[in-house]
């Protein structure tokens, strides 16, 4: 009976732990948008977006780690007028030519409560990196309401100065401090 129960007592461990695996999530591209917002002269908060990212987010629940790995098409910078989408895709600021994509790769995910609350990466942008901490305003896992597949949802902010990744063009007139609120969903591979 001990030896039974010690059996079972492993089994149940191990079957545990094996369904505790890691799971990876695609980006969904359609509604995951990195939003960026600086000060314009004084005059108003100017809010920017980019249309295409795409990326893969890793997440262990059971352990309470996570992996984060994102790519921002730079060229596709939304700032709601064709013109200025060129200007600021232009050398003095993301220079898309060169550099059409920025990332942001993890190094460490803070776990609170069960669930994340900051990440702590990499941002490269122009070739430059620098660590970036987000907090996590909103997190969500559990199955996709209208798809019924497991999903991520998360929210979170930073701030970066732009002048740090080379594209500090007419700073500290137009604000040099840029905050960065991303919004990301992602669904089970």
């Amino acid at each position: 009976m001990k030896k039974t129960l010690i059996t079972a007592l492993f089994a149940s461990v191990f079957a545990a732990t094996a369904m505790a695996a890691p799971q990876t999530y695609t980006l969904d591209s359609s509604h995951s948008f990195p939003r960026f917002s600086y000060d314009h002269m004084g005059m108003s908060k100017q809010i920017l977006s980019f249309k295409n990212t795409t990326g893969t987010i890793v997440l262990d629940q059971e352990a309470k780690e996570a992996q984060v790995d994102v790519t921002i098409d730079m060229t596709s910078v939304n700032t709601g007028f064709e013109a200025f989408d060129g200007h600021i895709q232009g050398a003095d600021f993301f220079d898309t030519a060169t550099f059409p994509t920025a990332t942001f790769k993890s190094t460490k995910v803070n776990f609170e409560d069960g669930q994340p609350a900051s990440i702590e990466g990499n941002l490269t942008i122009k070739g430059i990196t620098k660590p970036l901490t987000l907090t996590v305003t909103s997190f969500f896992n559990g199955p996709h309401p209208m798809l019924q597949k497991d999903a991520i949802g998360a929210n979170a902010t930073g701030k970066i100065l732009r002048s740090e990744f080379n594209a500090g063009q007419f700073a500290p007139v137009i604000g040099d401090e840029v905050t960065l609120d991303i919004a990301v969903e992602a669904l089970a591979q």
